[in-house]
């Protein structure tokens, strides 16, 4: 049975792209299938077929969700975009949100997350030292603290934080970030 049929229709690009898809038993840089050859010229995969455009690109759709306006579905928008990985559309979606209620913890929550995913941390321990000064009890806020001080190397600062959010929530990777930190100051 062959599978030639099936590699003429798809048109391997850039994995920045899309993931292509792999064949078990495949040499690189030639891959012999069928009736058709794949060579990897400069840094890209290209197919030898006439028939493919080798500028194929899958774009996602934008996410467009209804009546986006209120805090309440902002929050769940935002919350299921950084749940996969895109804090600059979270961040667009709170940011009016934030405007309308800015004192919405669950929302201010989500933008310091979305600023620690982005890697923007002085914006992220800004907003996460107000929201630990006004809930002290708050042991994912108390965390992501620590972890973002860590991130800036300024352990001494983040180690109370980090010990302290272990103990509040049990959570065995709390403990181990305590622990990190720890091992780090004492080199």
């Amino acid at each position: 049975m062959t599978i030639g049929w099936w590699l003429r229709s798809v048109s391997i690009t850039s994995p920045l792209k899309h993931r292509a898809p792999t064949v078990q038993g495949a040499q690189e840089p030639w891959i012999h299938r069928a009736d058709h050859r794949v060579r990897r010229e400069s840094g890209r995969v290209r197919k030898r077929c006439r028939d493919v455009d080798e500028n194929f690109e899958i774009v996602a759709p934008p996410v467009v969700f209804p009546g986006q306006a209120a805090p309440e579905s902002a929050y769940r928008t935002a919350f299921d975009l950084l749940a996969r990985r895109a804090p600059r559309e979270a961040l667009e979606v709170l940011e009016p949100a934030l405007e309308q209620e800015p004192e919405n913890t669950g929302l201010r929550i989500l933008r310091a997350w979305a600023f620690l995913q982005r890697a923007q941390l002085q914006r992220a321990e800004a907003d996460l030292s107000r929201l630990v000064e006004e809930n002290p009890s708050d042991d994912w806020s108390r965390h992501a603290l620590g972890r973002c001080l860590e991130r800036q190397s300024r352990y001494a600062e983040a180690l109370p934080h980090l010990r302290l959010a272990a103990a509040m929530s049990g959570d065995p990777d709390h403990g181990l970030a305590a622990l990190r930190v720890e091992r780090l100051l004492g080199d």
